[in-house]
């Protein structure tokens, strides 16, 4: 049974969900949350053949879910839409080499990291970006992220975690491994400072958010079972699994039975972003980390929508405010408008920054020399609108710690 035929009638056309989403203050071809969830559900229900096109224009940001008082899971159903009735898109061409390309992370992120100069330096090329936008329809606009030479998981196999008594496993996702394994580095010194030595999964695969987003869901099916499979043997033993993406926490915490029903009960409560484990354990007094004196930050927290979805955002919040010498200013919450790969897209670019322009302007008036956040897409998506460094709050106090 879908989720649009459990809940759909609980929705009471209040269109309070029509008023938070990003999408239809810039693009007046969507409908709205309303009409592609709880109405678009009713005809589909009624006819499996009915596709609403407009259902591509959704940034599954999950806002509107946020803003429902009736709980109606709206995000989730257009999602199942998506997966459910996308055949009939896909016979029109609509599953692309491009699609499948931003969707394949495990597979693009193996293949460029053994050469990544010269896959960074290729993708940076104005006639490269020219042929990648007129061929591919990727934007030419679009800064792709860089990707390290070094994977973290070659770095971690060198670190003797031996001496440690407890133990915390370690979800680092894609992007830690393959573009940023710095952030992991940074999470496996916290959790050593504080007293926790770290495993990684026996075995670990993308969460799978991009592969539903662009169609593939048997494949992210299959990774999800993968993900949790290893995550049940941590948790067996007696671990937490920690991570340090909001998207890929919220994936596989909710969207994971929701969406691709996959049963998580055994794990889901176990799993957890870092902030939210450290604030928890700094508060009870359970841990304790030492703060450097002459640490000096100025920085200004955005939400990602995931996040706000989650309600997590206050552990992060909290963990900077402990630091001293940081001086924090939490921005409106305001979607990046980037939502993974959508925003990479041709035809969604512009979409992605009008939706972006009111958080862009809010970071440029806060004065921060920084910007955290808990999403790395939002990390790109504001690098490069706005020129800010950005950093996951998890980077901010590895460096505001006294090793």
């Amino acid at each position: 049974m879908s989720i649009g035929s459990v809940n759909l009638e609980q929705c009471l056309k209040c269109n309070l969900c029509t008023l938070v989403c990003p999408m239809m203050e810039v693009n007046p071809d969507y409908p709205g949350p309303k009409k592609a969830g709880p109405d678009g559900e009713r005809y589909r229900l009624k006819d499996p053949a009915f596709f609403d096109y407009a259902l591509k224009y959704c940034l599954n940001c999950k806002r509107c879910e946020v803003a429902c008082p009736s709980d109606v899971h709206i995000g989730d159903m257009i999602q199942s839409a998506r997966i459910k009735y996308g055949s009939q898109a896909k016979k029109k061409g609509l599953r692309s080499l491009r699609d499948w390309t931003l969707a394949s992370t495990d597979l693009v992120g193996s293949i460029s990291s053994p050469v990544a100069p010269i896959v960074n330096g290729v993708l940076a090329l104005r006639p490269v970006k020219a042929v990648m936008d007129g061929v591919l329809a990727v934007d030419r606009h679009r800064t792709f992220p860089k990707y390290s030479r070094q994977k973290f998981v070659s770095w971690f196999r060198r670190q003797d975690q031996s001496a440690f008594d407890r133990f915390v496993t370690y979800f680092h996702g894609c992007y830690v491994n393959y573009n940023y394994p710095d952030l992991g580095k940074d999470f496996v010194r916290l959790m050593n400072a504080a007293g926790y030595g770290v495993h990684l999964l026996e075995k670990e695969k993308c969460c799978g958010v991009a592969l539903m987003s662009n169609g593939f869901a048997d494949k992210a099916r299959r990774q999800g079972a993968v993900n949790l499979a290893s995550m049940r043997k941590a948790v067996s033993a007696g671990e937490q699994v920690l991570t340090t993406s909001s998207t890929c926490t919220f994936t596989m915490r909710d969207e994971y039975p929701d969406v691709l029903g996959l049963d998580n009960s055994a794990v889901r409560d176990s799993l957890m972003l870092a902030t939210k484990w450290l604030y928890t354990k700094l508060s009870s007094g359970e841990i304790h980390l030492k703060f450097r004196k002459d640490f000096r930050m100025k920085v200004a927290y955005h939400t990602a929508c995931h996040m706000q979805k989650m309600g997590w955002q206050i552990y992060s919040i909290a963990l900077l405010q402990m630091i001293p010498g940081l001086e924090l200013t939490v921005l409106d919450q305001n979607c990046c408008g980037i939502a993974g790969t959508f925003g990479f897209k041709k035809e969604n670019y512009g979409y992605s920054q009008a939706i972006g322009a009111k958080l862009f302007a809010d970071v440029e008036a806060s004065g921060a020399d920084v910007v955290a956040t808990d999403c790395e897409t939002c990390k790109w998506q504001i690098e490069m609108s706005t020129g800010k460094t950005v950093l996951n709050p998890v980077e901010i106090l590895a460096e505001a710690v006294e090793f």
